[in-house]
């Protein structure tokens, strides 16, 4: 069946005003970024606001996360606890950069108390049980999964008896010691670089980064080992941190996501894959997930 599979996807490819397999058909001189902005508004869903993590660095750098509660249930509750403890107001500051990796702040000291409602290791965040709900597979192979495709606005892989969210750039992951440890939230960081695959189901992944990952990327990399910050003057203090649901409607940011289900995003993955617009010499033939990361916006 895979062989069958592969053929037919190399048959899609050869014609040449085709897009791929398995996505609805679309112009293939048009742009993924004209797709995006001819979408209509059916095609783009709301993000729940009771998923949005909204933090405040040092030096007027802001990042709003919307958390993963389908995939990481657990590490979302510790980090919603921490959040309304105010541990991240006292503790935490980014204490790490490395270059074409990650960003991660938490308690420079390691020392912190917990609130007492933190589960130390909270399980099923490496992968959840059987098919993801509402998964739209991918016609491209990966080397991390079995299949990799989207479901409820997010990239998803799996092996068919489990599945899981991939380490791409903007995912925000925990930060741990060594298995089984699954650490407890109150370390975070961001994929900054090139995705590191390799942790897909070795590390919780809790959610991705909707805005601000500028203000992140562009801080200075760490001098010591593993992009740590040495001095400690160079750390960047987490001044504050909220959830949605408690601020006021009125100042509370807004956010879409392309329904990963609707036919504009079948569109956007055909282009994205097939790229035949002015610049282009010669289409690839397909994406990597990390590439196909579900376009979100500012709600108009």
């Amino acid at each position: 069946m895979r062989t069958l599979l592969l053929a037919a996807l190399l048959l899609a490819l050869a014609a040449p005003a085709q897009p791929v397999a398995g996505t609805a058909d679309a112009p293939t001189d048009v742009s993924p970024s004209a797709i995006l902005a001819a979408a209509p508004a059916g095609d783009w869903e709301a993000i729940n606001p009771g998923n949005l993590l909204l933090l405040d660095f040092a030096g007027g750098r802001s990042v709003v996360i919307q958390l993963a509660n389908a995939y990481a249930p657990g590490h979302v509750a510790n980090i919603h606890a921490l959040v309304r403890d105010g541990w991240f107001e006292r503790h935490a500051a980014i204490v790490r950069m490395q270059e074409n990796y990650v960003i991660q702040w938490g308690d420079p000291t390691e020392k912190a108390a917990l609130p007492d409602e933190i589960e130390p290791e909270p399980q099923g965040s490496y992968e959840r049980p059987g098919p993801p709900v509402g998964f739209v597979p991918l016609p491209f192979a990966d080397a991390y999964g079995a299949t990799v495709g989207h479901a409820l606005g997010w990239p998803v892989a799996t092996d068919g008896t489990a599945h899981w969210l991939p380490h791409c750039p903007s995912m925000v992951g925990v930060g741990r010691n060594l298995p089984p440890d699954t650490g407890t939230g109150a370390e975070l960081y961001v994929v900054i670089g090139h995705g590191p695959r390799h942790l897909d189901r070795n590390i919780a992944l809790v959610g991705r980064v909707l805005e601000g990952m500028e203000h992140l990327s562009a801080l200075p990399r760490g001098t010591g080992a593993l992009g740590f910050y040495e001095p400690p003057q160079q750390q960047v203090r987490l001044l504050q941190a909220r959830l949605g649901p408690d601020v006021s409607a009125a100042k509370r940011p807004r956010f879409e996501v392309l329904r990963t289900d609707g036919a504009s995003f079948a569109r956007w993955v055909a282009a994205r894959a097939n790229r035949r617009d002015a610049f282009f010499v010669r289409p690839a033939g397909g994406a990597d997930i990390c590439n196909l990361m579900p376009p979100t916006r500012r709600a108009p």
